[in-house]
């Protein structure tokens, strides 16, 4: 073959593969939405079985034994996941039917049934329980992902930054880029001592790069860290920036320790600028500015920003998640533990020297 013939060998080649890739795909979206709604007939005729007949949770055990012995090929029907399936019936009585003007359907049969098992058991309000599953279907979220997601309390940090987006970014994109950002951002995945500083906060967090860039979400790529700009012939640093790929601009982070103060807001301001005049392809977005701190006032940084033209959000971090405070009350003391525990060894049959 000559070079022409490379090249469109090559092409026909790249894209049998891609053919092949999404006939794969939709292979198994086809065999999941397939065993979806297996699941949701075999709940529907559980829940009706015990409406009509009187029928206990007894039947689930026996029902779990008898096609393991009849069926012994057969995967998935432990007693576990048939009660799954009957409290997935459950929760979405109307599965099979369409819904005026919501795609729940197709999206439940989309999501894989480990991924249910959690959501079900994790959340139960209906409207977070579908974003949590658009989020997974346009993330990839393994089951232990979205785990972490809904324990970190993903959906109420959605959208919370102090920012100017609205006066500095046009609508469509201004809604995108408010709900790119969180607040708090929760760095749980490392242990700093109370006196640690900004640089150590920003080496571990390159250290743990990985977990980083799962809690920042989709699309960001680690650009550099220090990353260094020379500007009026003097040198400048930027604790980190990244690249947005859906966006199509660059992210730049500033990592403080402490209150937000105004100031942040115009050294921001300056940081971005650099890297439009330095870095920016003229199809790239105007770059973003984020400013992380451990604490903010939402009102003082709102008027920070006023008057930047340059798109800036602020958020808080935490390094570990404190508890609510109901919660913390609900918690037994050391004293409550400890006179359990002796409450306990006083209830234990003593044992004679024959035992």
């Amino acid at each position: 073959m000559n070079k022409l013939q490379l090249e469109l060998y090559a092409t026909l080649l790249g894209d049998i593969k891609n053919l092949i890739r999404q006939a794969q795909v939709k292979a198994v979206q086809a065999a999941n939405a397939e065993m979806i709604s297996m699941y949701w007939d075999i709940g529907k005729m559980i829940q009706h079985r015990q409406q009509l007949k009187g029928w206990s949770a007894a039947v689930i055990p026996r029902l779990s034994k008898d096609i393991r012995n009849e069926l012994p090929e057969t995967k998935g029907f432990s007693e576990r996941n048939i009660g799954r399936m009957l409290a997935f019936y459950r929760q979405y009585p109307i599965l099979p039917q369409p819904v005026a003007k919501t795609d729940l359907p197709s999206t439940v049969f989309q999501i894989p049934w480990g991924h249910h098992a959690i959501l079900i058991e994790k959340v139960k309000d209906h409207p977070t329980r579908f974003w949590y599953m658009q989020k997974t279907l346009e993330n990839g979220w393994s089951r232990d992902v979205l785990a972490l997601m809904i324990q970190s309390e993903l959906f109420a940090r959605q959208g919370k930054s102090a920012n100017n987006f609205e006066q500095t970014l046009p609508n469509h994109q201004s809604d995108l880029v408010k709900q790119m950002l969180k607040d708090p951002y929760i760095f749980d995945f490392f242990t700093l001592t109370e006196h640690f500083n900004e640089r150590e906060l920003e080496t571990e967090l390159v250290k743990h790069l990985e977990k980083f860039l799962l809690e920042l979400g989709a699309g960001f790529a680690f650009v550099g860290r220090q990353f260094r700009l020379e500007v009026g012939g003097k040198d400048f640093y930027i604790d980190l920036l990244f690249y947005h790929l859906k966006l199509r601009c660059f992210i730049v982070i500033d990592l403080k320790k402490g209150e937000f103060i105004p100031e942040h807001a115009g050294k921001m301001n300056f940081y971005c600028a650099a890297v439009d005049d330095r870095m920016k392809h003229p199809s790239d977005g105007a770059s973003i500015g984020l400013i992380l701190c451990q604490h903010k006032n939402k009102v003082i940084a709102e008027y920070a920003l006023r008057g930047f033209n340059t798109p800036i959000g602020v958020s808080a971090y935490e390094l570990t998640r404190a508890l609510p405070d109901n919660f913390k009350s609900s918690l037994p003391s050391i004293e409550d533990l400890e006179a359990e525990m002796g409450k306990y060894e006083l209830e234990q049959p003593q044992k004679t020297e024959d035992q």
